[in-house]
């Protein structure tokens, strides 16, 4: 740890997002100090994939190859704690820490992720990320041709369903309540042999967060090999808002191609600012990230 609180860029986030975003701006001499509580939101997936050079490889094998190259440059620090405050100053922004730590610098960066809201289902946050999955990109290939429920309703459900479609015949439309499609698209998925059950779900029966069966409110159950789930989620952190960055209609803090908040200063990367959710998006945000910030910072020095 450096031995002063101040630096040019905070990222608060330490997983792929932030840590791209500190290998582009440590290698641009900036010094940078990465806050991380150490709780990404994949921390139960078994395998990462669709992330050249990185395929199959654990999440947590990913992330620490990715900080031991990271904190080679000597301007990067990294501490292991949490986020907690945010303030606007005269020279730039404050955070504070749960530790009780204040820490300045002229740039902030929020690589913070999401947290999903998991259901009322009894077994489900077990299996998320094992085998109750969020995406056919990260996930799909690893349970073609199984026996696949889809946990969803209405356009969010339909979005994933030809995709889903698309890696294996064998799946039924889980609404978890009534379902609220069109006629047209309740035309398609029969089209392509895809039942819509209503029922409502209480649980996943599953072993090592591997599911087995579906179970429903009137107490029959279905065999499933795998599920997907569209869950609704909010902000990681509750800073950037503070703060007073605004949030798009879906949720997402609100960036522009520059990822840049409504506040000046201030910029987003990764899974909290982006609706494509992946390992190889995170990274790309946070590598622009950190080439936006050397470049607005060089700006003002020359």
């Amino acid at each position: 740890m450096q031995a002063t609180n101040n630096f040019d860029v905070i990222i608060v986030g330490g997983s792929y997002a932030g840590l791209a975003a500190a290998m582009s701006l440590g290698r641009s001499l900036r010094k940078v100090l990465v806050i991380d509580s150490g709780k990404p939101c994949n921390r139960q997936t078994p395998h990462s994939h669709n992330f050249l050079t990185q395929d199959g490889k654990t999440p947590s094998e990913i992330s620490a190859i990715a900080k031991s190259q990271v904190l080679a440059y000597e301007t990067v620090s990294f501490i292991d704690d949490k986020a907690v405050g945010g303030s606007k100053n005269e020279n730039g922004f404050s955070v504070s820490t749960l530790t009780g730590a204040t820490y300045t610098a002229k740039k902030v960066v929020f690589a913070t992720g999401i947290k999903d809201i998991m259901p009322n289902i009894k077994g489900f946050a077990e299996c998320w990320g094992i085998s109750v999955v969020h995406c056919p990109y990260c996930h799909g290939y690893e349970i073609r041709n199984k026996k696949t429920g889809i946990i969803a309703n209405g356009e969010r459900a339909y979005h994933l369903a030809p995709m889903v479609n698309n890696l294996t015949k064998d799946i039924r439309m889980l609404t978890n309540e009534l379902a609220s499609f069109s006629s047209e698209q309740l035309s398609k998925l029969k089209d392509n042999n895809i039942d819509v059950v209503e029922k409502k779900i209480t649980e996943v029966e599953h072993e090592n967060g591997y599911v087995n069966n579906i179970v429903f409110e009137d107490g029959s159950k279905e065999k499933y090999d795998a599920l997907y789930a569209a869950l609704p989620f909010i902000q990681h952190s509750d800073i950037p808002d503070a703060l007073g960055c605004e949030l798009n209609e879906e949720g997402y803090i609100q960036v522009d191609g520059m990822y840049k908040t409504t506040i000046e200063g201030v910029f987003a990367c990764g899974d909290n600012s982006i609706k494509m959710r992946s390992l190889a998006n995170s990274v790309a945000s946070g590598t622009m990230v950190g080439a936006i910030i050397n470049m607005e910072l060089v700006k003002e020095q020359f």
